[in-house]
């Protein structure tokens, strides 16, 4: 491969393929990353901001895909159609600035999984050099701390939109909700991983690390997280008492109708 782009969004996986790309092919390897309103706030600073340390190629494009009728109706499909956007655009760079390959930052781990997106990747020839070379989540944070790279330890940070139950639509203005119900809760009890699930009936379900649930119970403390969530406009408030679980929102979907996925 003599030109690649990244599918870049700033996570450790995409920072491991982003190094190796620059490290291997130099200005022939650009990262690229979509501007979204799904994106937690600072996530697309902090993308900038590797790409910069690792010295690669940063492009930046919108992906418009709140404007995608199959993206918003969140059928349980919705990381195909955003996927699919993503790739139209790197395409265009690729077309653009003469890249041969895109690849992205899937890893061994995901295979099996429910990802709609790994459809959207090999309708558009995408590659997986972390799945081809057999790379877990583990090798990936090992190598990346190897090479210095300070998102080694950072949690997995998946889209906003992944927050919001399947069936629920998908708007701007939900995900934002969720973004500043997420930054409270990290500041109220100083932990990095949680999740605030938007289920149907504008319910808020909270999902922390079990070893904190109970300080959420306390009297006080839950009297300030019910009164901030609901002045988000969350109508109801609720703990999760199975904790945090990354994906738990793929629980569903046995339970739902997915659409046909359609083909490039």
């Amino acid at each position: 491969m003599r030109k690649v782009a990244v599918a870049f969004s700033g996570g450790v996986d995409s920072a491991v393929v982003a190094k190796a790309a620059y490290l291997a092919l130099g200005e022939n390897a650009v990262a690229v990353t979509a501007a979204s309103d799904s994106l937690a706030e600072g996530e697309l600073e902090q993308a900038g901001s590797i790409a910069e340390q690792i010295g690669i190629r940063h492009v930046v494009v919108a992906t418009r895909e709140f404007s995608d009728p199959g993206y918003i109706q969140n059928a349980g499909d919705r990381c195909f159609y955003c996927k699919s956007k993503l790739y139209t655009e790197i395409k265009q760079i690729q077309q653009e600035l003469g890249f041969e390959v895109i690849c992205n930052g899937a890893n061994a781990d995901d295979v099996g999984d429910h990802r709609p997106g790994m459809i959207a990747a090999k309708d558009f020839a995408v590659r997986s050099p972390l799945i081809e070379s057999g790379f877990t989540k583990q090798d990936v944070r090992e190598l990346a701390k190897d090479w210095e790279l300070p998102v080694w330890d950072k949690p997995a940070t998946p889209c906003l939109s992944s927050r919001i139950a399947y069936g629920v639509e998908v708007t701007s203005e939900r995900v934002r909700r969720i973004d500043l119900a997420e930054q409270f809760l990290r500041s109220q009890f100083g932990i990095r991983e949680l999740r605030v699930r938007m289920e149907a009936n504008d319910l808020a379900r909270i999902e922390l690390p079990r070893e904190v649930l109970g300080a959420i119970l306390h009297g006080d403390v839950l009297q300030e997280v019910v009164t901030q969530m609901k002045s988000l406009g969350f109508r109801y408030v609720t703990v999760d008492l199975e904790g945090f679980r990354s994906g738990s929102m793929n629980d569903a979907l046995p339970r739902i109708q997915l659409q046909q996925l359609p083909s490039k």
